[in-house]
């Protein structure tokens, strides 16, 4: 379950202000550049956020390769912990149960690695991270996110990209439990980024106010990891 919140903090005034920061962050989203690229970097039909449907560099997988550091937590439903804590108002710790009773969201995506390949039309059933996050009450100043996985992983994201309505904590895929060795019970996707930046077997969402390198970020990869600017290396 989710924390108790005093009194005070359910106050309908404060759920106002945690909607408006959260707000401020959407607006930002549609200037994007997964959202306003003029001259996206890919081949193929156009996808569902008006980009070629495959990024520069990529190719098109039917399987779903797995890709970790070498460790696979063994972390089931009942196990399973998220923490949402630094430059929120309210910190957060759900368990499974706790993000069920959240609103439930069906998605349709692709999932582009940074190793080459894409698998496209992905079906996911999770919640949505805004929605998380609106729970934890971001502050004024935060702007990014560290992502951490109970492999020890971690990864920096912008909040301007983590409320996108495609970014979510994911449960099931094509209708059956997330499997283990692709990040289950829960893990992040981030459809409009590389996928690097979605940790799998998530455990701890960090609010940030200034922007730090998470695992690949500090050996070389970028932070910021746009598809159609192929841009993968800092």
């Amino acid at each position: 379950m989710a924390d108790t919140e005093t009194p005070e903090q359910a106050n309908p005034d404060i759920v106002a202000a945690r909607m408006r920061r959260i707000a401020r962050h959407k607006a930002r989203a549609a200037e994007t550049p997964s959202v306003t690229d003029s001259s996206p970097l890919g081949t193929g039909p156009i996808n569902r956020h008006g980009m070629p449907a495959v990024p520069v560099g990529q190719r098109v997988v039917r399987k779903w390769p797995v890709l970790d550091l070498g460790v696979t937590p063994d972390v089931t439903r009942d196990d399973w912990r998220l923490t949402v804590n630094g430059a929120v108002d309210n910190p957060l710790q759900l368990d499974f149960a706790g993000l069920l009773a959240l609103p439930q969201v069906d998605d349709v995506s692709d999932f582009h690695c940074v190793t080459t390949w894409s698998k496209l039309d992905m079906r996911w059933r999770g919640v949505r991270l805004s929605t998380v996050l609106a729970e934890a009450g971001l502050h004024g100043s935060a702007s990014h996110l560290m992502v951490h996985g109970y492999d020890g992983y971690t990864t920096n994201v912008a909040l301007d990209e983590a409320v996108k309505d495609d970014v979510l904590l994911v449960h099931t895929w094509e209708d059956a439990p997330l499997p283990k060795e692709h990040g289950g019970p829960v893990r992040m996707i981030t459809p409009q980024l590389y996928a690097w930046k979605g940790s799998k077997w998530i455990a701890r969402v960090e609010v940030l106010t200034a922007d730090r390198p998470g695992f690949w970020e500090a050996r070389g990869y970028s932070m910021t990891a746009y598809p159609w600017r192929n841009d993968r290396y800092s």
